[in-house]
């Protein structure tokens, strides 16, 4: 089992910058890939980036490119997400999410552990 915690949401302006952070404890995780997803009210979860633990491989979300870095940190079992240049459009709960798998994927419903979530608000 895998338990992961996340912290860092807040409320900033826009243009403002949040760093967003994943503790992880349990057993050893660095062969998972970790990820940050979103969730507006009534939409569904959405991919952000991900992170291959072992490598520091990360893929990103067409929204997040360019603003946003994920990053890990192996002694620390803890992986970032750097949201910088935020907009209102970027608020919403975010979630930290792992992957006991070799592939990397964006799908939801191929994490096997998540987190509980952070709210991050955006104002105009």
């Amino acid at each position: 089992q895998v338990q992961l915690v996340e912290s860092g949401g807040g409320l900033v302006q826009a243009g403002g910058s949040l760093r967003l952070s994943c503790a992880a404890s349990g057993r050893s995780f660095i062969g998972y890939w970790m990820g940050w997803f979103r969730q507006a009210p009534g939409k569904e979860r959405e991919f952000v980036a991900n992170i291959r633990l072992i490598d520091g491989i990360t893929y990103y979300a067409d929204s997040a490119k360019g603003r946003f870095t994920i990053s890990r940190d192996i002694a620390k079992r803890t992986v970032y997400l750097q949201m910088n240049s935020l907009k209102p459009e970027d608020t919403t709960v975010y979630y930290c999410a792992a992957r006991v798998r070799d592939r990397s994927s964006q799908a939801v419903s191929e994490y096997d552990y998540w987190g509980q979530g952070t709210q991050v608000t955006v104002s105009s």
